[in-house]
């Protein structure tokens, strides 16, 4: 599996056409193969091998112009040392038990908050 195309494709698929977009699903996230896909498809081997080609210069394409991929690898790894900061300092600095409620505020999972909170203010965002 290839994982570059796949962070390029959770990102950059809705951009893709629908026949793209299942290809490359097919592929991509069922890990069917090529001729698997055409029997599914009821096309070739060689066009689903066209389908994904193009699709894969696509977004490759649109990572060479939006740097989505990039920017959210960058940004994710600059929480991630900033958090590693954070924890070594508290460490250093805090009571056991301090530390212990800080690094389950840092573990905790917030994505079903942050999707809420966009909801609440997706105008604010567009």
């Amino acid at each position: 599996m290839d994982l570059h195309f796949l962070r390029l494709w959770d990102i950059y698929n809705p951009l893709l056409t629908e026949t793209q977009r299942e290809v490359t699903d097919l592929y991509f996230n069922c890990d069917l193969s090529l001729a698997e896909i055409a029997e599914q498809k009821g096309c070739s081997r060689q066009s689903v091998s066209d389908t994904l080609q193009k699709s894969r210069r696509l977004m490759e394409e649109y990572e060479g112009k939006l740097h989505f991929s990039r920017l959210l690898t960058e940004s994710s790894l600059a929480q991630s040392l900033m958090m590693t900061q954070l924890v070594n300092w508290a460490q250093d600095h805090l009571a056991p038990d301090q530390c212990a409620q800080l690094k389950q505020f840092i573990d905790r999972d917030y994505s079903e908050e942050a999707k809420a909170l966009f909801e609440k203010n997706r105008e604010k965002f567009s």
